[in-house]
Order: C-alpha cells, then sequence, then structure tokens
C-alpha cells in the first residue's frame, strides 16, 4: 500500500476514531473534541472500521471541481492579456476583459493566472533594492543640495522651505538657509554664499526638479539647460540629477535629522521668523559638524577659486533672457510691457534681440552687447496668470503671494446691466401686454374712473 495524503484535521479525526474503537474514549467525548454531532461520530466510525483511515480522506481529494474553469478558456484569457493589456494589473485587466470581450473572471483568479505564466509579479517581487554608493574620496569632489519643506517654526510661523548643501565625502553641511519655497532665485542667493566661502566644486548632485533640470527634451529655448544649469556652465561646475531620493540618500537623511534637531533648536531659541533662523544656522552648522562630520578617505579638497569679479558673479547667478524689439521699441516680460527709451542706440534694435537680466536682488536691466539700456514699464501687472502650473515644493509660496494680492486688490463690484445702468427703476408690475381676463378687468376699471 503506497502512502496516502491527508490533512491535518484528518488525521486529528483518525487519532481521535481509534481511541473510540479502542475503547479510549467515549462517543460524546470524540463529538466534543472534534466539533461535530454524536451520529457524525457513528457513521465516521463505521467508516474507519470498514475500510481503515484511508476512509476518512474527503471524498472530493484529486478530483475536478465543478465551477473549474476550462483550460482553453484560460488560455484564451492569458493569450489576450499577453496581446493587448500586457502592462495592465489583475484588476484592471479583469475590468477589462469583462467590458470590452465578456469574460468574467475574479481578479484573484487571474492574478493567479498572470502570476503563474510570469505575466504578473508581486509587489515583493517587484521590490527594488538600492546598493549603497561609498562615498568620494575628497572633499569638495561632490556636493549634494535639496529643499526640505517642513514646518520648522511648527505652528508660531507657516511653513517654509530649508536649502541644504552638504559634502559627499565628509556629511559637512556647507550651506544652510531658510527660504520661502525652492526657486532658482533662491538657490542662486545660497550658491552665491556658498562659492565666496569655499570656492567651486567639482559637482552639484540634485534631484530632477525644474530649477536644476529640463523637464521638456524638445525644449526650444535655453540649449537644453536650466538658468540654474546656465549660470553652473559659466562657472565650469557640473550639475548631476539622481535617478531616485535613495542615490541623494545623503542629503535625505541630513533632512531628516534636521526635521527633528533643528526644530527643537528652534523652539528653545524661541525663533518664529525665517530671518531670524538664518542668523542662527551658522552656530548650529558648526555644532552639527564637530558632532557627525566625517574625515574623508583621502585629504585633498578639490575646491577650486573662484576667480569671479563681484559684479561678474552678479551677472552669472541671475535670470537671462532673449527678448525681440518690435517697432514700437517694446517687448513683453513677466506680463510686462517693456519699452526701451528712444534715442540712436534703441533706433536700431528694432527687429533684433535685447538680452534681458534679473537678479537675485530685484534689479532689472536690458543690455545690448554689454551696454545697459534705459527703460520704462509701460503696463505693469503682477497678476499670477490665470490657470498658471504651479511646480508641488512651490504651491504654498505662491498662494501666500496670491492672498497678499487679493487682500491689496480693491473691491469689485457686481456688473450692472444695461437697465440698470439707464437707470430704470422696476415698478413692480408685469411688463409686456396684458390679456385675457386681466386685460377686461383692466378695462372696466379704466371706464368707471372715466
Amino acid at each position: 500500500m503506497g502512502w496516502v495524503m491527508m490533512s491535518e484535521r484528518e488525521l486529528n479525526r483518525v487519532e481521535v476514531l481509534a481511541q473510540v474503537d479502542d475503547g479510549q474514549l467515549s462517543v460524546d467525548n470524540a463529538a466534543t473534541m472534534l466539533d461535530l454531532t454524536r451520529r457524525q461520530i457513528f457513521r465516521l466510525l463505521k467508516r474507519y472500521r470498514q475500510d481503515g483511515a484511508a476512509a476518512i480522506r474527503h471524498k472530493s481529494r484529486g478530483r475536478t471541481p465543478n465551477n473549474q474553469i476550462h483550460l482553453a478558456k484560460r488560455d484564451y484569457v492569458l493569450t489576450v492579456i499577453k496581446e493587448q493589456y500586457p502592462d495592465f494589473g489583475p484588476t484592471l485587466a479583469a475590468e477589462m476583459l469583462a467590458e470590452h470581450h465578456g469574460f468574467k473572471v475574479s481578479r484573484e483568479t487571474l492574478r493567479k493566472w498572470m502570476a503563474e505564466d510570469g505575466i504578473w509579479l508581486s509587489r515583493k517581487q517587484r521590490r527594488q533594492f538600492h546598493q549603497p554608493r561609498l562615498r568620494r574620496e575628497c572633499f569638495g569632489e561632490l556636493i549634494q543640495i535639496d529643499g526640505s519643506d517642513h514646518r520648522w517654526f511648527e505652528d508660531r510661523a507657516g511653513p517654509c522651505t530649508l536649502l541644504v548643501f552638504i559634502d559627499d565625502a565628509t556629511s559637512t553641511l556647507m550651506e544652510l538657509r531658510f527660504v520661502k519655497s525652492e526657486s532658482t532665485f533662491s538657490y542662486f542667493e545660497t550658491l552665491e554664499s556658498y562659492l565666496r566661502q569655499y570656492g567651486r566644486p567639482v559637482a552639484f548632485y540634485s534631484d530632477k526638479h525644474t530649477v536644476f533640470r529640463v523637464a521638456k527634451e524638445d525644449a526650444k529655448a535655453g540649449a537644453g539647460m536650466t538658468q540654474f544649469g546656465r549660470a553652473l556652465n559659466q562657472l565650469n561646475v557640473e550639475i548631476l540629477c539622481a535617478n531616485s531620493s535613495q542615490a541623494k540618500g545623503r542629503v535625505e537623511r541630513a533632512n531628516r535629522t534636521l526635521q527633528d534637531r533643528l526644530v527643537k533648536e528652534l523652539r528653545l531659541a524661541g525663533i518664529s521668523d525665517m530671518e531670524a533662523g538664518n542668523a542662527y544656522l551658522q552656530g548650529f552648522k558648526e555644532r552639527h559638524n564637530a558632532k557627525f562630520a566625517k574625515a574623508p578617505a583621502k585629504p585633498d579638497n578639490l575646491h577650486r577659486a573662484l576667480n569671479v569679479e563681484p559684479d561678474r558673479l552678479d551677472d552669472v547667478l541671475c535670470w537671462r533672457e532673449n527678448r525681440y524689439v518690435g517697432k514700437q521699441l517694446t517687448f513683453s516680460y513677466d506680463r510686462k510691457r517693456i519699452m526701451l527709451e528712444e534715442s540712436d542706440v534703441t533706433r536700431g534694435l528694432v527687429g533684433k534681440y535685447v538680452d534681458t537680466y534679473a537678479f537675485v536682488d530685484g534689479r532689472f536691466e536690458v543690455r545690448s552687447k554689454g551696454r545697459s539700456l534705459p527703460y520704462k514699464i509701460f503696463d505693469m501687472d503682477q497678476r499670477v496668470t490665470h490657470a498658471a502650473i504651479t511646480d508641488n515644493k512651490r504651491l504654498g509660496a505662491v498662494l501666500e503671494h496670491i492672498k497678499e494680492m487679493q487682500d491689496a486688490a480693491p473691491p469689485k463690484y457686481p456688473v450692472r446691466t444695461n437697465s440698470e445702468k439707464m437707470g430704470y427703476k422696476p415698478n413692480g408690475r408685469r411688463q409686456g401686454r396684458p390679456s385675457g381676463a386681466r386685460a377686461k378687468r383692466d378695462i372696466a376699471q379704466t371706464s368707471l374712473t372715466l
């Protein structure tokens, strides 16, 4: 006799029935132990005595279930999925099969089929493992930069962003600055402070924020660079974008540490605004580096001298664009109409391009061949463009700016109709020609009056 496959429940029944058959256990106790009735115990005991322990197995074991889906249908479903829905998950694929092919199958059955056929991988199988990356060997070789939007002053002030520059080789906090949001100008301001203090590093390492990377590959303007990338290119500094947050884990972990330690220290110091916070950051940075900074693998400092005059650095760290000058010596810029003052120089610029410079401190200049041109603002409109595309990291600052504009804007009166403009006032009577009984009543009242 060969082996007999039995479940744990069936083995337990065989053991109890054997004790009843030997007289070691009563039928009532066996019924209690197996959670069955006396009648079921007698029926099982009869089968056990006639055919042995194998008779206790479930009769449907090894038989094809009545509700089993035919293999031809299973193959048809998998073929349809491979041809039309290869990247669909089980839930969406089941919906598409029922809607477009008239085949209803549960998502869990479909999940099992797809997993067996290798079309679908479980979440555990799809998990990506990020191998740890060794630190760079030299100080100043790679600087990781990121912005952390957080309630740094808790309930004492609104949320803001902390820009963090950290050295990859030593985990040294190079630059910290509170700003309203991650923007090109806020990074320009922080970068200027960094360059004046340390010099030019080999490369910066950032995420795929639009400040650092052009999102559209077919963008016509900018030569494939953002304004921040153009400035670094002029300074001969490389900018690299990480493919995942784990790749720049050094600055991500620093953000998490700062969101714990810095928030509590700002609370103890009673600081509730960005200006006082920025003044406090210098001392905090020195204490933090003394505690957490590491020694580099090599003692070399790869920072290079800036070798840029202050005025020249301002021209690099600014927003630069080209604008076409029309026949009226005007061009559009940032929802403003800029009109150049007429002179011998500007008359020759009609139909040509001029360079615009928007600086961090708010200054704006128009230049042609390096020469600054006088101008006037013809029509200034600081309103945020309707339905403007706003990055998620700048949403808080944009909403704050919108609220300030709405509070400063004059109240808008309701639009008046033409009748109201002409001074018409309703008298409460219905307009138009009276008809029927109402007309007869009005005529009779008129006759009596006469």
